[in-house]
């Protein structure tokens, strides 16, 4: 058996501390009673670190699980890419994946119905490249400014503090492109059974790309190769008053136990080409591509193999962003990516400190030289010493990369304006696709309506009908199906 060296308790400067449980007190008598001393630092170092030990919670995603693995290539992808992660078949690179739910905070049960947010952190060669997916492959919206609003409407109202119906269904319908994404939160696929049997969608169209200036458009998904497993609203709500911590314990005990869940990951491929004949606009992503038009592509198997040493240190301050982008993989110009690309940074800075890539978890495996980026609370990597912290120096030479980052595809000609998208017939294309599959589906059409109607308890008389006109967008026969099985509800039957 090998010995465990035993630790000597100490302060957090190093002091050695003799009785780590005493309060150095003034005593009074024989009673418990007596006065503290301010100079008893121990006490004071206890107590004031416990009241800033936590960092602030998510503004979205506060509730999540989360693990180590590894990302290894399958297939050789190098026509479309030379992003140096898939270089070549069998080439494994070391990951963190965060899989949270969206609206609730971080002491709320795991199986609400919600979408999962899904960020997977690869330590390159080249540098931190993030994908920030989710499990639904549509979203909510389309125009930026309105990711605050959405969020909002789905979280707490601000006069009760609980989650309000009304709120939830007047964002929706005043706001209704996010249609295609309700039919997927609503359908079977709207509380997984576990977080090992999720599909992860990119969600947004980005970019695979060169050095010599070519690219194609992608679309990525990771999906489980144990299969896709669902979770009835019944069982849900039973787990949620029962085991709050579900989905987070499943995968932890599925780790814990050597049974390491696995996705294939696989991209949807568009050349430029292509792109002016699509059936759908590739910049908006409320819409899927049609695989009939472009098939899965194999790339590689993500498999998660460790769960986190400390929770708080791998987990709680890991900082993902769609911005984290080595060479070889780009953005598009889907206006929501790009304003994540500002915000998820943004946030960061705000709840961990301007210095999070410093920390464990956000560290790069590569050399970083920075020195434009330096100084701030947190700073521990050697500051850069005395180089020159400014731009064009000829005391420190420096090298630079001949590889463009991010080529430039498309070309812009036009002058700045205010936009919002419009709503059209067509935005319900998708949606009312999906409801004949789930019509098709065993139980699929009840199970839908018995999700959506528990949302339409407390809402206006007036906000509901507008609610069944949206829905009898999606097909004719919905609204009917929604104020009969309100009523019945309603009525006790």
């Amino acid at each position: 058996m090998t010995s465990v060296e035993t630790p000597l308790s100490t302060l957090a400067n190093g002091q050695p501390s003799e009785r780590p449980g005493c309060v150095q007190q003034v005593r009074y008598g024989h009673s418990n009673g007596g006065l503290a001393v301010l100079s008893d630092v121990q006490t004071v170092e206890i107590l004031a670190h416990f009241a800033r030990e936590r960092i602030p919670e998510r503004s979205v995603h506060a509730k999540a699980a989360g693990a180590f693995g590894e990302f290894e290539v399958t297939d050789d992808v190098s026509d479309l890419t030379d992003a140096k992660f898939l270089s070549r078949i069998g080439k494994k690179t070391k990951l963190l994946t965060r899989i949270s739910t969206v609206g609730g905070e971080k002491g709320s049960s795991d199986t609400v119905r919600d979408v999962r947010g899904w960020a997977t952190k690869l330590y390159t060669e080249e540098g931190i490249q993030d994908f920030v997916f989710n499990d639904l492959p549509v979203f909510f919206i389309r125009d930026p400014i309105k990711f605050p609003s959405m969020n909002r409407s789905h979280k707490r109202h601000p006069r009760t503090n609980v989650p309000d119906n009304a709120m939830f269904w007047d964002f929706h319908v005043n706001n209704p492109e996010g249609i295609h994404a309700l039919m997927h939160l609503f359908g079977q696929r709207g509380i997984p059974a576990s977080l090992r049997h999720i599909n992860g969608f990119s969600v947004h169209t980005y970019t695979l790309n060169k050095a010599d200036g070519s690219y194609v458009y992608v679309k990525w998904h990771f999906r489980p190769e144990d299969g896709i497993k669902t979770m009835d609203s019944d069982t849900a709500v039973h787990l949620a008053g029962t085991e709050p911590d579900y989905h987070v314990k499943d995968l932890f005990n599925a780790i814990e136990n050597d049974d390491y869940p696995s996705w294939a990951v696989c991209i949807q491929v568009m050349t430029p080409d292509q792109v002016k004949d699509a059936p759908i606009d590739i910049f908006d992503d409320t819409y899927t591509w049609p695989f009939d038009k472009y098939p899965l592509r194999r790339v590689g198997r993500m498999t998660l193999t460790q769960n986190p040493n400390n929770y708080f240190q791998d987990v709680e301050q890991a900082c993902f962003s769609p911005s984290n982008m080595v060479p070889g993989i780009g953005p598009s110009a889907d206006p929501v990516l790009q304003a994540r690309m500002f915000s998820y940074p943004d946030a960061h800075r705000y709840r961990v400190g301007p210095n999070y890539f410093q920390l464990p978890p956000n560290k790069p495996t590569n050399k970083v030289y920075a020195p434009f980026v330096r100084d701030g609370p947190g700073t521990m990597n050697g500051n850069y010493g005395g180089d020159p912290d400014y731009i064009f120096s000829e005391l420190r030479p420096v090298s630079f990369s001949k590889r463009v980052q991010v080529p430039t595809h498309e070309h812009w000609n036009g002058q700045v304006e205010a936009f919002s998208t419009s709503v059209t017939d067509n935005d319900f294309v998708q949606a009312r696709q999906l409801w004949h599959i789930i019509c098709k589906e065993k139980n699929g059409k009840n199970q839908f309506l018995r999700n959506i109607l528990p949302t339409l308890h407390g809402v206006p008389t007036r906000l509901r009908s507008q609610v069944f006109e949206y829905f009898g967008r999606v097909d004719a026969e919905l609204p009917k199906l929604l104020e009969q099985g309100l009523a019945q509800e309603m009525n006790g039957n």
